[in-house]
């Protein structure tokens, strides 16, 4: 194998590893209770099979694109695509190993100039450049849901990809829990704070979580 058939088969083995929902995902519902600071809204979620996303009962229309951004992250990260699908246009090579045992995997053809560390078989950093924001995710801690892992601890820093400046960084807790067949989110608590150093701190708790039956054939 040449370098880059390693790489590629390196880190397609990571990419593979992701827990993602089956083509059978029914989608579900849920109640939310979202708190910042003082604040608090509940409202009703709803993520179809098609991984279209609803969001009701919350009459403030910024803290209902916040609940409906998060969820399309949510489908983002969960909906399944194939390898070829994501990646069979771009080709790897490796790059440095750090102090952790992490290997740097460098993509060429990729439009986001996207670069990912992996350590064993998980993806431990992910580098993206999306118009004006360059970002870079660092995962601490992961569950192991059978079907492949997930997340459960990263922090994400944005900076300016001409200046190198410092636009914000963002530390992420979720917590997933089975219900029948599916692993779903069930809290995520974000901490966020900008160059200044203020911070705030977001918690998304998800209860009630049913998933919908699939429509009749």
């Amino acid at each position: 194998m040449t370098d880059q058939q390693d790489a590629r088969a390196f880190f397609r083995a990571a990419y593979e590893n992701r827990y993602t929902w089956d083509t059978d995902f029914p989608g579900y519902t849920a109640d939310l209770e979202l708190t910042q600071g003082d604040e608090v809204y509940t409202g009703k979620v709803r993520i179809n099979a098609d991984f279209s996303v609803e969001v009701s009962g919350i009459e403030d229309e910024t803290v209902r694109e916040s609940v409906y951004t998060q969820l399309r992250d949510i489908v983002t990260h969960r909906k399944r695509s194939s390898f070829e699908q994501s990646h069979g246009k771009n080709s790897f090579s490796f790059g440095d190993r750090d102090d952790t045992d992490a290997i740097e995997i460098l993509v060429q053809g990729d439009a986001m100039g996207s670069n990912y560390k992996v350590r064993g078989q998980e993806i431990c950093q992910v580098s993206r450049v999306m118009g004006r924001m360059a970002f870079t995710i660092d995962h601490h801690a992961s569950q192991d849901t059978g079907k492949g892992y997930v997340a459960t601890r990263y922090d994400a820093v944005f900076r300016n990809p001409q200046t190198q400046d410092l636009l914000r960084v963002m530390k992420f807790e979720d917590r997933f829990e089975p219900v029948g067949d599916y692993y779903i989110l069930t809290q995520q608590v974000i901490q966020a704070e900008d160059p200044q150093g203020q911070q705030t701190t977001t918690c998304f708790s998800y209860s009630n979580v049913q998933l919908l039956t699939p429509a009749a054939v």
